[in-house]
């Protein structure tokens, strides 16, 4: 069994970049990646803005006709991956590296809804005989694993975590089990999520979840700003590589950070909306800290869910105050989700690959347009200009419709 997890590779693809260079410079400006949708005409939706990736090429990572079978999604994912095994200088058909022994964990919360947006008309317009053979292929939300598993060579157990929007940090934190575990060496893990799509804006408008702010769209998403009005759908994918301490040892690689700690809770409590005493939050931080063998006043920076909705920021807020106690006013806090969109399943894959970006950069990205904070919300989150800081211990945290909420903590390796 494993007694140390270190991360050794990042990738990802987000609105703001199609790289890990790219969006942490972004992120570090305090630039927004939300416009109004142009992969659809919104007009007739009432919310016409999204976050999506600006100049994204599959071919790439794979050829022309291997892009037309995977769903946009599950491109985002090999995007991501490859970037991630390029940085962790992985090749898995390599004969030093044991494939068995290389798992994948990619979570989504909605998988290929394109593809299956897509075909449904196609079954409506034109009849059952042209629906694309390839739809239940490339429509299953564990496609962004399973193909990430075939293209690169992993071995290992593949699997997809879907917890809503905790899918990313929930694989993440399974594949960090796993190697503790002893059950494999290496995973490449993390989240994926192309949900900009008129029947995944039009569900969310009808559960009332989104922004509506349509004529200023790179002010909607504020996290913790008294004029919130709902979150800001985006779309990317995260993608760590972890490790065993014994494999980096045998691979001598440098690792970028160590995972330390995970923990996961339901709130038992709604399908949508958060329990109101941030009970199930508190006690997903509460774990991880205590996997982590760490007190709360070890930790320098969290990076929040913070979506943009009523009710998630004053009920995340009063869940740090929960677990830090007088900490919480000198912790550092930041949503960077007022800058890329919430991208549902991918955003614990991203919001990881971001948080390890503070330990390493000794920078904090901030929670743009929080300009009238919220009376309820009153920790220091950063707003809207990033500050130079030496971060140690790091969280990140992630929570989902149907009550899930998970936590993780990165260190440094200096």
């Amino acid at each position: 069994m494993a007694k140390k997890v270190f991360v050794t590779g990042l990738g990802m693809v987000s609105p703001l970049g199609v790289d890990v260079p790219t969006t942490w410079n972004s992120l570090t400006k305090g630039q927004s990646g939300i416009n109004t949708i142009k992969s659809f005409d919104p007009s007739d939706f009432e919310t016409t803005f999204a976050g999506e990736i600006p100049d994204f090429d599959p071919t790439l990572y794979v050829d022309r006709k291997q892009a037309r079978r995977l769903d946009r999604f599950a491109q985002l994912a090999v995007a991501a991956s490859a970037q991630a095994l390029d940085n962790a200088k992985l090749d898995l058909r390599d004969q030093t590296v044991d494939a068995n022994r290389v798992g994948v964990v990619i979570g989504s919360g909605i998988g290929g809804i394109g593809t299956l947006s897509e075909q449904w008309l196609v079954l409506s317009e034109k009849g059952p005989s042209r629906v694309n053979p390839f739809l239940v292929p490339m429509m299953l939300a564990d496609m962004g694993s399973g193909q990430v598993s075939i293209i690169f060579g992993a071995k290992g157990p593949n699997l997809c975590t879907v917890t809503a929007c905790s899918s990313g940090a929930d694989a993440i934190g399974k594949a960090y089990e796993m190697i503790l575990q002893g059950d494999i060496d290496i995973a490449i893990a993390g989240g994926a999520e192309a949900p900009i799509t008129p029947i995944a804006v039009a569900g969310f408008n009808a559960c009332m979840a989104l922004s509506k702010q349509n004529d200023t769209p790179q002010l909607a998403s504020r996290p913790f700003d008294i004029n919130r009005d709902g979150f800001v759908m985006g779309e990317g994918s995260g993608v760590l590589i972890i490790e065993s301490e014994e494999s980096v040892n045998r691979r001598k690689v440098v690792p970028v950070a160590e995972l330390i700690g995970y923990g996961s809770t339901s709130d038992s409590y709604h399908v949508t909306q958060p329990d109101p005493g941030g009970l199930g939050a508190t006690r997903a931080m509460n774990k991880s800290l205590s996997n982590a063998k760490i007190d709360p006043e070890q930790v320098d920076y969290v990076n929040a869910h913070g979506t943009s909705t009523p009710l998630n920021d004053k009920f995340e807020t009063l869940a740090i105050k929960n677990v830090f106690g007088n900490h919480a006013k000198s912790l550092k806090v930041s949503s960077t989700k007022s800058m890329t969109g919430h991208l549902l399943g991918a955003a614990g894959g991203v919001e990881a690959v971001i948080t390890i970006q503070t330990i390493l950069e000794g920078k904090i990205p901030p929670t743009i347009n929080l300009n009238d904070p919220d009376p309820e919300c009153d920790l220091d989150y950063t707003p809207n200009y990033s500050i130079d800081k030496s971060v140690s211990v790091a969280m990140t945290n992630n929570l989902g419709f149907g009550g899930h909420n998970s936590s993780l903590i990165f260190k440094s390796c200096t």
